[in-house]
């Protein structure tokens, strides 16, 4: 692993973005970090207790937002990071694997300067089986996890193999690229995907930029782009290898710090919503985490309910110490 850090053209980000770009083996990541500081730019001159916020497939950093300004208040450092082909983070170079995203969150924390400083790891959908890959095979470097609304999948299956997954959304992403579709529909799809997974409610209503807080230009840079698009449909491609990598880490690789699992629910009777949190419920059990319940929310807890998915990741750190 060589991470290093560096901007675009080496350095912070262009003009217009925040944040900066780190190199993780050999691909550039755009993260984002807040808190409070020193006078130094490296991790060492943080202060406060860090957190590690991954969002979920074809989702973004800024998508964290209201959940980063809230755990700032309360004197955290936040490191919020696009994986590869998300966000404005370069293409993958190579297929996500469970243990490849783990280290890939190591390596992004060394190039940061926090050496071996335990991290509090909030993982959002998919991107939960990364944040407990990293739980289980960096347990002296992880003070909690966070699993919101993470993915379930309790006999994962497929009737492909992962070279033929793999290589058929590698196609399918190349000609919808040819195509000119991210650029013409990439924003208006992600829109209608962010308010299809939320719940608003009188008191919450939907922003109008691209569905989420985020400024306009950023929605429409991040998601015209044909990258995004590739990235999201090779992580879906091995989606269900990704899920039986972590069932294999169960079996050998205990989780040593606390846990919690966050389920997003829309208050309802319907039957999928119940019984998604029945599941929940059950892998809470599973893992011997803390089970809550942020209500109303849809699947995209962080945008539905920031304030309960903070608490969520305060209280697991204070469980630790």
């Amino acid at each position: 692993m060589t991470p290093r850090t560096q901007g675009p053209q080496g350095g912070q980000g262009g003009q217009g973005t925040p944040g900066r770009f780190v190199r993780v083996d050999g691909v550039a990541l755009h993260v984002v970090v807040e808190g409070r500081s020193g006078a130094g730019e490296s991790g060492a001159e943080w202060s406060g207790p860090p957190v590690v916020l991954s969002a979920g497939l074809a989702m973004a950093w800024f998508d964290w937002d209201s959940v980063a300004a809230l755990l700032v208040a309360q004197g955290r450092t936040v490191i919020r990071f696009d994986r590869p082909g998300h966000g404005l983070s370069a293409p993958a170079t190579a297929p996500p694997t469970a243990a490849g995203e783990a280290r890939r969150i190591a390596g992004l924390l060394d190039a940061l300067g926090f050496g071996a400083r335990p991290v509090t790891v909030a993982g959002h959908s998919l991107a939960g089986f990364h944040a407990e890959a990293f739980a289980r095979l960096y347990p002296e470097r992880t003070a909690a996890l966070v699993l919101v609304d993470t993915s379930i999948e309790e006999h994962p299956r497929t009737a492909l193999p992962a070279r033929a997954r793999t290589g058929a959304a590698r196609v399918l992403g190349r000609a919808l690229t040819a195509a000119g579709l991210p650029a013409a529909l990439g924003p208006l799809a992600r829109r209608a995907v962010v308010r299809a997974s939320r719940t608003g409610g009188p008191d919450r209503p939907l922003p109008s930029a691209g569905g989420t807080p985020a400024a306009r230009d950023l929605v429409r840079r991040v998601y015209r782009t044909g990258r995004v698009w590739r990235g999201a449909l090779l992580e879906n491609a091995r989606y269900p290898d990704t899920a039986a990598e972590v069932l294999a880490l169960r079996t050998g690789r205990p989780l040593a710090a606390p846990a919690t699992v966050l389920a997003g629910y829309d208050g309802s009777s319907r039957r999928g919503a119940l019984r998604w949190l029945t599941r929940q419920a059950e892998l809470a059990a599973r893992l011997g985490a803390r089970f809550e319940v942020a209500e109303p929310a849809g699947h995209l807890v962080m945008l539905d309910r920031p304030d309960l998915v903070a608490r969520a990741v305060l209280d697991a750190d204070q469980r630790r110490a």
